[in-house]
């Protein structure tokens, strides 16, 4: 079975945030690093090279159950063309509420959104808190 690539790591969540381009993604991804600090209490992580992640959980996939590992609770990547937003759509609670975040667009496991003037806090707020009371995947 490979390892798992996306870890958490030591690099300075700070910098990497700061380094962000353009100006308006870096606003944005400090922005967001306040909030997600707000809501879960917690100091963020640095997942592999992009991604600033808060908590963890322990997962087992759904189609190997052999597959299992490490991922953020809830996590966020100022990349260059949006904003990338993980864990908010995973648990049902989450999934109902994302029709009321405002502008974005979805991928596999991450919602999209192009600007945070795009989306409604309170309810990001919301999302993150659903997402921060994950709890591992039972083992099979």
């Amino acid at each position: 079975m490979s390892e798992i690539k996306t870890q958490a790591s030591d690099a300075d969540v700070t910098a990497f945030l700061e380094a962000a381009t353009p100006q308006r993604r870096r606003e944005d991804g400090l922005a967001l690093a306040e909030i997600f600090r707000e809501v879960t209490g917690a100091e963020p992580v640095m997942w592999g090279p992009s991604m600033v992640g808060y908590g963890s959980y322990r997962y087992v996939s759904p189609s190997d159950p052999r597959r299992r590992g490490e991922w953020p609770k809830t996590a966020f990547s100022p990349r260059k063309a949006q904003l990338s937003l993980y864990g908010l759509k995973d648990l049902p609670a989450g999934a109902e509420l994302l029709p009321e975040l405002g502008k974005f667009t979805e991928g596999a496991g991450c919602v999209y959104v192009k600007k945070l003037d795009d989306i409604d806090l309170d309810v990001l707020r919301r999302l993150i808190a659903i997402a921060w009371g994950r709890g591992d995947d039972p083992l099979p």
